[in-house]
């Protein structure tokens, strides 16, 4: 089966829609994610969003809709709990995810198990993404995009001297909680793509692939996009091409391969 074939399906124009916009979405917020060495809040806030769907099912709503507005407001209590507290970013993260993960299996429990697939939303079901959930991730994209564009300047000088930043009258919690806000928004939309446990990889990876090349903040985000695009793209039709092959295992892998391939380049670069 030739590539254009596969993409002629709608399950497969749906998963490639879905995951160029994650991908773009992801890959540039990770940028300023792991140049500010909090790249895991991706981690933390897709336990959250596991959480909240599975509130969502239990009271019989659409498990998107409900899980946006709580990882919104779990993305804005961490900023605070890291700033206004004795307990470090990292710990943190650590504990609303665990704390989240808990919780959303209680609520799966105490309503008889609902029926539905946990692995599905661990691993992610990109090649089942229905119309709707594309729309959805459009209107999300488009937000992200436009509000990273608009606020770029601000972004790329909170990411890069924070203090300085503040000290010339910056207001850098505002620009901090919009890039939490903004990363909560991608992870959401993102965890039907690749699951819970699966969906970080796409605010890491591309980050750091690209870092292993290039070193301006403009030229890292532009290859971070294209390296995690292509990673999304590889991944899909790997997943097609091989039975029974997991989607979003598939789009990790990909990033992996592209991240050694940057790693060997960055080597010969440097000599």
């Amino acid at each position: 089966m030739t590539i254009m074939n596969m993409f002629s399906y709608g399950f497969m124009q749906r998963a490639a829609i879905v995951g160029f916009l994650v991908a773009l979405c992801a890959a540039l917020l990770g940028v300023s994610l792991v140049l500010k060495r909090y790249s895991m809040i991706g981690d933390g806030l897709s336990h959250v969003g596991f959480g909240a769907m599975a509130l969502g099912v239990a009271l019989g709503q659409a498990p998107l809709y409900v899980a946006i507005p709580v990882v919104i407001v779990a993305a804005f209590l961490l900023l605070r709990i890291s700033e206004n507290s004795n307990i470090r970013g990292d710990a943190a993260i650590a504990l609303i995810s665990s704390s989240s993960i808990a919780v959303g299996l209680i609520v799966i429990s105490l309503s008889g198990g609902v029926n539905i697939d946990i692995s599905e939303w661990m691993f992610g079901t990109i090649l089942s993404i229905t119309s709707a959930e594309v729309y959805a991730c459009i209107a999300v994209s488009a937000v992200v995009l436009i509000l990273y564009v608009l606020c770029y300047n601000k972004i790329f000088a909170v990411t890069f001297d924070e203090k300085f930043a503040a000290a010339t009258g910056l207001n850098t919690k505002l620009y901090n909680t919009l890039i939490a806000l903004l990363t909560a928004m991608v992870i959401v939309v993102g965890m039907r793509m690749m699951g819970t446990l699966l969906i970080s990889s796409l605010i890491i990876f591309p980050a750091l692939t690209a870092m292993r090349v290039f070193k301006s903040f403009r030229s890292v985000m532009i290859c971070a996009a294209c390296v995690s695009v292509i990673g999304v793209f590889a991944g899909l039709i790997a997943s097609c091409a091989i039975p029974n092959l997991s989607p979003g295992a598939a789009i990790v892998v990909a990033d992996l391969l592209l991240f050694l391939c940057f790693w060997g380049a960055g080597k010969l670069v440097r000599r």
